[in-house]
C-alpha cells in the first residue's frame, strides 16, 4: 500500500477552517498544534499517566485478542482529528506497522453512496490508494488490515447486523451500510482490526470491543492549547484565565473544537481592545455578530436568514434529526441563502448532488432558535410556547432567552438585525419573573439552581434583587453543586450583598475549584453549613480565607471527616475572623490538632465562643493542651462540647484548673459519653465551688458515674459560689442513696439549679417522693426535670403529679418517659395540668396509656392556657384514637 499517497491524501485540505467548525484536522496536524486527548480514566487515576492519553490508549487496546476499539465522546471532542493523526502516524511509520493496510473512511461521506457495491469496489474506487494486485493479499490475510471508521453515528441507515443480510465475499455487491455492518460483525474479512469513532449514542449497542471514552481537554491541555494558539504568552494567559473563570465550568469546555471558537473570538476582541464576554450567552452574541458581519447582508435579509436558521433549529430539535436535506432547507426559507450557510452550518455533498446540512453544535443551534424567537413578529407568548414545545430537547434555550431579554445583552445583535420584538421580550420577562418567584418559594434545589443560572445569564443585578425577595427560600440545602452551579449561585449572592445561610449540607466532594468559585459567597454568608460533606484540602484553604475576610459567625462542619491536616489549614482562618460558633462533631480530629486549635483560640483576634468537638478522639492529652487556651485571657470560649472524646479522670484536673483560673469564660461543658468516674467528678466539683468559676451547665450523660459521686455533687450544689443552673446525670448508676443526697442539695435555698436530668439512673419510688417534696418546698428553682426510664409505675409518678399541682412548684418541663404509666394515672395527670400555672411541656413517651385516656387528655390540653406540648409517642393507642389526638395541635404522637 502506498503510504506516501495515503499521507498526501490525508493531509490534503478539502475545505477551510470555520469559526464554528473548528480548526481542520489537517491544519492541526500540519501546524504541530495537536494535543493528545485524555480518556475518561484520567478522572480516576493520575491525569498525566501515559495510559490516560488517547493515542496510547488505542495502541494498548488493539491487541491480538482485541480487534476492535470504539472511541466515544461528544461532538467536537477531537475524535476526528485523533483518527486522522493515527492514520498520518501510520503512514509516517510511527506506529501500527504490523498493519500493511490501513483504510480510513468517514461514514458521513459514505452516505452519498447509494445502490450496491462490493468491498473490493469500495476499496479500489472510493479509497484510491490500494493497487488491484493487493486485493488477493487482503482477502488471504485480513489480520493485516486495519479499518478506521469515523462518524459511525452519522450513518443514515442502521448498522446493526440484525437489520441486514450480511455478506462474506469481498466481491459480493451490497448496500454501503450492509458492507460496514458485515465488516464490524466479522462475517466479511474476518480477523480484520477496527478503530471506530462515534458520539455517545444508544443506537450502537451492537458494537463489541474495547470502549475508550474520549474526555477531551482538562486544565493542562487547555493551557497547552492557549499557548499554541496565542503567540504572545501574556495574551494566552489572560485569555485562558478569563475563559476558566467565565466558561470553564461547562461540559463543552473539554471540546477542542469549542476552544478553537473561543480563542478565535477572544483574539478578535483582544485585538480590537474590546471587553471579553462574561457569560456563555455573551460569547454566542459575539459569535453571531461576527458571522452575520461576514455575510455582508442588509438588515432585512440578515433577519430573514436568522429566522430560517431558527426554523431549521426547531425542526432538528423536535424531530431529533442531526441534518436536513436541501428540500427541507428550502421549506425553512433558505432559497436565497444556500450559498451563505457555510459559515453557520456543516455542508456535506457536492452542489451537483444531494447535499445535507447540519449544525456544528447543539449550543449554536439553541442560540439561533432563541434569537429567532425574539425576531418573530407574531402574537406575544411565543417564547413560553417555544420553551414548552422544546423542553425535553433543548438544554440552554431558556438561558439564552433570559440573556437576550436584557437590552445590554442583545444590543450588538440589534445593530445588525434591527430592534427585536419588544412584545415578545416583555411577555417572556413577565413569565420569567413570575416563574422564578414561584420556584424560589419551593424546596427543589435543582429548580432553584436553574433559576440562578437564568439570572446569571441576564447579568442584571437589579433583576436579581427584584426576583429574590425575603419570601424566597434560598437557605435550603444546595449540596452537591456542579462547578457551573457554584458560579450561578455566587453571582446571585454577590448581587444580593449578603446571605443569612449558605447551606451546602451533604456535599459529596467540595473541590478546590468549586470552593474558589463560592469564596465570595462564603464571605457574604452569616452561617455556612457543610455538615455531612467532604472537602478537599484546596477547598478548606478557600474556606479559611473566606472566613478571615467575611462576616461568617457560624460554621457547621460536623460529620465532614476533616482530619488533622485539613483542620490545620482551617485554623489559619479561625485565628482572625468573626466566627463565633464552629461545629466539628465527627471530623476525625485527634490530639495532634490541639496545638493549632490553641494557637487560633489565643490569637487575640479570635471571637470563637462555641466549640463543638463531639466524637473526636482528642483524648486526655488533647484536652490538657486545650486547657492552656482556656486559661488565656485571649480565649473567649463559653461553650465547649466534648461529647464522646475518649476522656477520663486524668484530664479533669487540668479542666478544673482552667475553670477556676479566673481567665476562663466557659459557661457550658458537655462531657457526655466519656469515662469521667468519681475521681473526675471530684476534681470538677472543686472548681464548681471556686468563686472564679462561671460554669452554668455541666453534662455527664453516660459518663461512668455512681452513687459515690453524689456527695461531691451535693457539696458543689450547696456551695455559695456554685453558679450551675443545668446538670445532666442521665444514664449513670446513681441509685437511691446517691439521688437522695442530691435532693438534700436541691432543697437548699442557695441551690441555683433549674434543669436536672436523671434519666435511667436507677431511681426508686422514695426518690420520686423526695423530688416531689423538693419541688413543693418553696426554695427549689427547678423548672425542668427529666426522670424517665424508671419502672416506678403510676404510684411513683403520682408524687410528681401532686408536686406539679402545688402552687410552689415552678416546673415548666417534665419528662416521665417509660415509667410504667397506665390509664390509672389519668385523674392525677389531668388534675396536675389543670392546677399548674407553669407547666408547658410533658414527655409521656413509651408508656401504657390506651384509648380510654384519649378524650380526657385532649380535653384538658385544649382547656389549658400554659400547656404547649405533650408527647404521647409509643403508647397503646388504636388508629381511631390517633385520629382523635390529631384534633389537638399540642399533642405529638
Amino acid at each position: 500500500m502506498d503510504k506516501v499517497a495515503v499521507l498526501t491524501h490525508t493531509l490534503k485540505p478539502e475545505v477551510i477552517s470555520t469559526l464554528l467548525g473548528g480548526e481542520l484536522p489537517v491544519s492541526v496536524i500540519k501546524n504541530n498544534r495537536y494535543i493528545s486527548l485524555l480518556t475518561s480514566d484520567a478522572l480516576v487515576t493520575d491525569r498525566n499517566a501515559e495510559d490516560n492519553f488517547l493515542d496510547h490508549a488505542i495502541q494498548a487496546a488493539l491487541t491480538d485478542e482485541t480487534r476492535s476499539v470504539i472511541l466515544t465522546g461528544p461532538e467536537g471532542s477531537g475524535k476526528t482529528t485523533a483518527l486522522e493523526k493515527l492514520v498520518v502516524g501510520w503512514a509516517k511509520g510511527e506506529h501500527f506497522q504490523n498493519f500493511p493496510y490501513v483504510f480510513h473512511f468517514k461514514l458521513r461521506e459514505l452516505n452519498s453512496l447509494t445502490g450496491t457495491l462490493s468491498l473490493e469496489t469500495l476499496l479500489l474506487h472510493h479509497y484510491g490508494n490500494v493497487p488491484r494486485e493487493s486485493l488477493p493479499l487482503i482477502r488471504k490475510n485480513p489480520a493485516e488490515v486495519l479499518f478506521v471508521f469515523d462518524d459511525l453515528d452519522q450513518c443514515k441507515q442502521s448498522l446493526d447486523p440484525s437489520a441486514h443480510t450480511l455478506c462474506s465475499d469481498p466481491s459480493q455487491a451490497a448496500s454501503m451500510p450492509c458492507l460496514v455492518a458485515s465488516l464490524l460483525r466479522g462475517s466479511l474479512l474476518k480477523g480484520a482490526a477496527f478503530v471506530v469513532a462515534s458520539r455517545s449514542t444508544g443506537s450502537l449497542k451492537f458494537l463489541s470491543g474495547t470502549m475508550v471514552e474520549v474526555l477531551g481537554f482538562l486544565k493542562s491541555q487547555r493551557e497547552a492549547y492557549f499557548n499554541k494558539f496565542f503567540p504572545d504568552p501574556i495574551a494566552a494567559g489572560k485569555a485562558r484565565i478569563h475563559m476558566e473563570k467565565t466558561l470553564g465550568f461547562y461540559d463543552i469546555c473539554t471540546s477542542p473544537r469549542f476552544y478553537w471558537t473561543v480563542c478565535s473570538v477572544y483574539k478578535s476582541l483582544m485585538d480590537a481592545g474590546a471587553k471579553l464576554p462574561e457569560t456563555l450567552s455573551q460569547l454566542y452574541v459575539n459569535i453571531l455578530v461576527h458571522l452575520i458581519q461576514s455575510l455582508s447582508l442588509n438588515e432585512a435579509c440578515s433577519r430573514e436568514f436568522i429566522s430560517a436558521l431558527g426554523k431549521m433549529a426547531s425542526h432538528c430539535l423536535l424531530d431529533q434529526h442531526s441534518s436536513c436535506t436541501e428540500e427541507e432547507m428550502n421549506s425553512f426559507g433558505f432559497q436565497q441563502f444556500l450559498t451563505s450557510v457555510g459559515a453557520f452550518l456543516q455542508v456535506h455533498g457536492d452542489p451537483s448532488e444531494s447535499r445535507v446540512f447540519s449544525f456544528h453544535s447543539s449550543l449554536m443551534q439553541e442560540f439561533l432558535l432563541a434569537v429567532s424567537v425574539f425576531c418573530d413578529n407574531s402574537t406575544p407568548g411565543g417564547a413560553e410556547k417555544m420553551l414548552e414545545k422544546h423542553k425535553s430537547h433543548a438544554k440552554f434555550l431558556d438561558l439564552f432567552l433570559s440573556a437576550l431579554s436584557e437590552p445590554l445583552q442583545r444590543r450588538p445583535l440589534e445593530s445588525l438585525l434591527g430592534e427585536l420584538n419588544s412584545d415578545q421580550i416583555m411577555d417572556f420577562k413577565k413569565w420569567f419573573k413570575s416563574n422564578s418567584e414561584q420556584t424560589l418559594k419551593g424546596f427543589h434545589k435543582e429548580k432553584h439552581q436553574h433559576c440562578f443560572h437564568l439570572l446569571h445569564q441576564t447579568q442584571n443585578e437589579s433583576l436579581v434583587k427584584e426576583i429574590i425577595t425575603p419570601s424566597a427560600r434560598i437557605g435550603i440545602s444546595y449540596g452537591d453543586l456542579s462547578l457551573q452551579d457554584c458560579v450561578a449561585l455566587n453571582y446571585v449572592i454577590t448581587c444580593l450583598g449578603e446571605l443569612e445561610q449558605l447551606n451546602l449540607y451533604h456535599t459529596g466532594n467540595l473541590t478546590e475549584e468549586q470552593a474558589e468559585m463560592l469564596a465570595p459567597t462564603m464571605t457574604l454568608s452569616r452561617k455556612i453549613c457543610l455538615s455531612q460533606s467532604s472537602l478537599s484540602a484546596g477547598a478548606v484553604s478557600h474556606l479559611a480565607s473566606a472566613l478571615s475576610r467575611g462576616i461568617t459567625k457560624k460554621l457547621d462542619l460536623s460529620h465532614s471527616h476533616l482530619g488533622d491536616e485539613k483542620f490545620k489549614i482551617l485554623c489559619t482562618g479561625i485565628r482572625d475572623c468573626k466566627l463565633q460558633t464552629i461545629q466539628l462533631a465527627v471530623c476525625n480530629l485527634t490530639e495532634a490538632m490541639c496545638e493549632d486549635l490553641v494557637s487560633a483560640l489565643t490569637s487575640g483576634s479570635s471571637q470563637l465562643c462555641v466549640l463543638d468537638l463531639t466524637f473526636n478522639d482528642i483524648g486526655d492529652q488533647g484536652l490538657t493542651k486545650l486547657c492552656k487556651a482556656l486559661q488565656s485571657p485571649l480565649c473567649k470560649l463559653q461553650d465547649l462540647q466534648l461529647h464522646g472524646c475518649k476522656l477520663t479522670a486524668a484530664s479533669m484536673d487540668s479542666l478544673s484548673a482552667a475553670l477556676c483560673s479566673g481567665q476562663s469564660e466557659l459557661r457550658e461543658v458537655n462531657l457526655n459519653h466519656n469515662t469521667i468516674g468519681e475521681r473526675g467528678v471530684e476534681a470538677l466539683c472543686k472548681s464548681l465551688q471556686h468563686p472564679l468559676c462561671k460554669l452554668r451547665s455541666l453534662k455527664f450523660f453516660d459518663s461512668d458515674l455512681t452513687g459515690s459521686c453524689c456527695p461531691h455533687l451535693m457539696a458543689a450544689l450547696m456551695s455559695e459560689h456554685c453558679s450551675l443552673s443545668e446538670l445532666d446525670l442521665s444514664v449513670n448508676d446513681l441509685g437511691q442513696e446517691g439521688a437522695l443526697q442530691l435532693c438534700q442539695a436541691l432543697r437548699q435555698p442557695g441551690c441555683r439549679l433549674e434543669k436536672l436530668c436523671l434519666q435511667r439512673c436507677e431511681l426508686t419510688e422514695p426518690v420520686f417522693k423526695e423530688l416531689s417534696s423538693v419541688l413543693t418546698s418553696g426554695t427549689s428553682r427547678l423548672k425542668s426535670l427529666a426522670v424517665g426510664i424508671h419502672a416506678v409505675g403510676d404510684q411513683g409518678v403520682k408524687h410528681l403529679w401532686d408536686a406539679v399541682a402545688h402552687p410552689s412548684c415552678l416546673l415548666e418541663e417534665l419528662d416521665v418517659e417509660m415509667t410504667g404509666l397506665t390509664d390509672a394515672c389519668l385523674e392525677d395527670l389531668c388534675a396536675a395540668i389543670r392546677a399548674s400555672k407553669t407547666l408547658k411541656t410533658l414527655e409521656l413517651r413509651n408508656n401504657s396509656l390506651t384509648d380510654a385516656s384519649v378524650p380526657a387528655i385532649v380535653e384538658v390540653l385544649q382547656d389549658s392556657d400554659n400547656m404547649q406540648e405533650m408527647n404521647l409517642k409509643y403508647n397503646d393507642f388504636s388508629e381511631e384514637a390517633l385520629s382523635i389526638l390529631d384534633e389537638c395541635d399540642k399533642i405529638r404522637y
